[in-house]
């Protein structure tokens, strides 16, 4: 067996991985960075970017088929060749994963090693059985993978994850979609603009990351008059019939106990860090209960078991905390930086929290959500809340786009804006507008003043925040009570 004694080992080439390792390398040569599986980042292979090229296309679909009520008739049936679809969506996929191939291949040989690391002692890596790296500092930035709960495995091999659908060489008949969360949503939705039948199934209520009862009942109501979702579904049995899988539920409205065949189960139900199989038992760190190294959100070095600070570092999907690729790239950074600086160990800056679910209506979420801030603020009800709907928006209507529900928050006393809960059109840019504006620390009316065109969708942000300033209370008693629990982050 090889043995290699370096500064900083980085296990994980992702996004979060190549970051660390950009920035490691500002402060030491002594860096290698192993990865255990196909190089090209979870975004560009089976995530982000094949995900929106299937949006693209149903998009496509769902436009050509609704053009009539603007006086524009396209003679027969949209004709979709499923085949031709998937094969742009891998053409173009293949392209971003080139990208960030060609990136991996500019970093000197000596820096890369292949093979799946293991723990053997808290400075200790052993590669495959080829290589035992010794490293003064470490960063885990393994990633993550789909997970679904043992039941769904009836399905034998009718079950699929999101990184299957990606491979088909043409679109099923029909699938069962199990999790209407962010993948799920945007998946299933994709699948059925391009004429593939589904119903989407999931347990406990949850729609996508949303969090606000008002904006989640108004996405449930609209998204099912598209297509089938259940969010908190009865499934009664799951089996392998032939060719295909049969699942045997209770219809949400009726109440009447069917059993429905598709081609395929998509689990689209979560993913589990790839801690698991890194062998942490042996690296010294406190560990919380889904076995995740304890770490510091700001500059993400993981606790010792004696609750010291660790030469460990962890960044990107493998600590799940906001398993999004800009949060991917920032934390390799910071852990990065710190693993070439340590022991003189620096916060790093985060940006304000952003998420986006590529749905139409889009759904976007600004700051901690309303579930976050309710538990910051609602005990001692300090939070203001304001809405807009879409429904009657000037610019919505106008494009026929006029479905959605805005929910926007700020704080009592201080008039300091929050966050926000988005069902509606382009939710991903005016997202971006207030998650400005959250990182800025701009109060309602600082936002207020800001410019507004006409007509425009981002009009309806002012109508929102209008609503919501007109709801707000101010007076040095409140402000006072208010102030003394933050706005939140």
């Amino acid at each position: 067996m090889q043995e290699r004694n370096v500064d900083i080992a980085i296990i994980g080439a992702g996004t979060a991985g190549l970051g660390a390792y950009n920035a490691a390398r500002e402060y030491t040569d002594s860096v290698v960075l192993i990865e255990g599986g196909p190089h090209g980042t979870t975004c560009a292979r089976v995530g982000c970017m094949p995900s929106k090229l299937l949006i693209a296309a149903a998009d496509a679909a769902h436009h050509a088929r609704h053009t009539t009520p603007f006086g524009i008739r396209i003679e027969g049936d949209v004709q979709i060749d499923g085949r031709a679809v998937l094969e742009r969506v891998r053409r173009e996929r293949d392209r971003f994963v080139a990208g960030v191939l060609q990136s991996v291949e500019g970093i000197p040989a000596g820096d890369k090693l292949k093979g799946h690391a293991r723990f053997e002692a808290p400075r200790s890596l052993r590669v495959d059985d080829h290589t035992r790296v010794t490293a003064e500092r470490i960063v885990i930035a393994t990633g993550s993978r789909a997970t679904y709960p043992d039941f769904l495995r009836a399905a034998g091999d009718r079950l699929v994850i999101n990184d299957d659908v990606f491979e088909w060489e043409s679109l099923p008949e029909s699938v069962a979609v199990f999790g209407p969360g962010v993948i799920g949503l945007e998946l299933a939705q994709a699948l059925h603009r391009l004429g593939v039948r589904l119903r989407v199934f999931g347990v406990g209520g949850a729609l996508g990351p949303l969090s606000d009862e008002r904006v989640r009942d108004y996405a449930d109501s609209a998204l099912n008059e598209e297509f089938y979702v259940d969010p908190d579904a009865t499934i009664e049995e799951i089996e392998r019939h032939g060719d295909s899988v049969a699942v045997t539920f209770v219809e949400r409205d009726s109440g009447e106990r069917l059993t429905e065949h598709f081609d395929y189960l998509l689990a689209a139900t979560g993913r589990q860090p790839n801690v698991d199989r890194l062998g942490l038992e042996h690296a010294g760190l406190a560990l919380n209960d889904r076995g995740i190294p304890v770490f510091g959100h700001y500059n993400l070095q993981c606790q010792n078991a004696d609750e010291s600070p660790s030469h460990i570092f962890i960044a990107g999907d493998a600590n799940s905390e906001l398993p999004l690729l800009h949060e991917a790239s920032d934390e390799g950074r910071i852990a990065g930086e710190n693993a070439g600086r340590f022991p003189q160990i620096r916060t790093g800056v985060r940006r304000a929290p952003l998420s986006v679910v590529f749905s139409d209506p889009q759904i976007a979420i600004v700051g901690l959500g309303y579930a976050g801030l309710e538990s910051h603020h609602g005990g001692c009800g300090c939070m203001a809340i304001g809405e807009a709907s879409f429904e009657d928006q000037g610019r919505a209507r106008v494009m026929r786009v006029n479905k959605g529900v805005m929910r926007v928050y700020a704080q009592h006393g201080s008039g300091l804006f929050l966050g926000a809960e988005i069902f509606g059109p382009q939710a991903e840019h005016l997202a971006h507008l207030l998650a400005w504006s959250l990182q800025q620390g701009m109060t309602v009316t600082q936002m207020l003043a800001m410019p507004y065109y006409h007509p425009v969708i981002e009009e309806g942000v002012r109508t929102a925040l209008r609503n919501l300033n007109a709801s707000l209370q101010f007076g040095s008693a409140i402000r006072e009570r208010c102030m003394e629990h933050g706005p939140g982050d």
